[in-house]
């Protein structure tokens, strides 16, 4: 799990800049430019990294820790486990629509890299599924949801989400995508024996 260290989060601050910002999406990204960007030496990145790729894998886990500390702050609030699930495709999915420009892990949807894209998809199956699997199983105690194996159900939602938003597969197209997740939402609410309506948050935008 990614921890804040003063340095470290300069270069991340960095690389995550550099990655939102890009307007040539095949554009690679360098060390230097990272280094340059930063306003430090070449020699203090590589002190923590040793790669360009340990960059990039530390920025996107760092935005899904971000994600995932943001989650378990609101569901403070939450009255029952279908609230809480809510909660957490909210942190990691609906956000990312109000603002794509500040969010890296769209913004890093949007880049034509496929390691880049792997390496997401893997990181939100580890970072997410084990949560959502803790969620279902209170879901089935309390009756709000059903599944009898918790865990692949998990693994199979987070999956099966961010391959449906990857920009990489399924180019930008806002309303194709609602479209999509409509259904989506309809598949979660038949195979986990929900209540009619339970996700349609998925694709109704958050208000302002």
């Amino acid at each position: 799990m990614y921890e804040r260290n003063s340095k470290i989060d300069v270069i991340l601050d960095s690389a995550e800049e550099l990655m939102c910002s890009m307007d040539e999406p095949n554009r690679e990204i360098t060390v230097d430019m990272i280094a340059k960007n930063a306003g430090i030496g070449k020699g203090s990145i590589y002190y923590y990294f040793e790669s360009k790729d340990d960059i990039v894998d530390a920025v996107i886990e760092r935005s899904y820790t971000s994600a995932i500390q943001e989650y378990f702050t609101i569901t403070a609030n939450c009255d029952t486990t279908l609230e809480k699930v809510q909660m957490l495709f909210r942190s990691m999915v609906c956000k990312e629509f109000q603002d794509s420009q500040k969010n890296v892990i769209l913004s890093l949807h949007v880049q034509d890299n496929m390691l880049i894209h792997c390496k997401m998809m893997i990181t939100a199956i580890q970072t997410v599924s084990p949560i959502l699997e803790q969620l279902l199983l209170e879901g089935v105690q309390d009756g709000s949801v059903y599944t009898e194996t918790p865990q692949e159900s998990a693994e199979m939602i987070v999956a099966m989400l961010t391959f449906l938003l990857n920009q990489s597969f399924f180019p930008t197209d806002y309303e194709k995508t609602y479209r999509k997740l409509k259904l989506y939402a309809k598949v979660l609410e038949t195979c986990l024996r929900a209540e009619p309506g339970s996700f349609d948050f998925l694709f109704t935008p958050l208000p302002e």
